[in-house]
């Protein structure tokens, strides 16, 4: 354990030092990066909406749960395959 804590240790001041003495960068960056990060952010909230929207519309639904939405499209497909037959 002394071994790992003094590695750790040697490893964080190593990193401290790389990022204190880490000389300027004049670099030019357009206007149009940081509308690029703000689309990706939101198309990130986007896509997770849209993985969790029946979680969501049980939140606000009346008295719908997943479990009833899942058993009533099982029932229509019960009564599709009995007419069928």
């Amino acid at each position: 354990m002394k071994r790992f804590l003094s590695f750790s240790l040697a490893v964080f001041c190593c990193f401290c030092l790389m990022i204190a003495t880490e000389p300027r960068a004049h670099a030019y960056i357009d206007p149009g990066t940081g509308l690029l990060a703000l689309q990706s952010f939101f198309a990130g909230l986007a896509a997770f909406g849209y993985m969790m929207r029946r979680r969501i519309a049980a939140l606000f639904g009346r008295d719908k749960s997943p479990k009833n939405v899942v058993m009533a499209s099982t029932t229509v497909q019960n009564e599709k395959e009995r007419n069928a037959a």
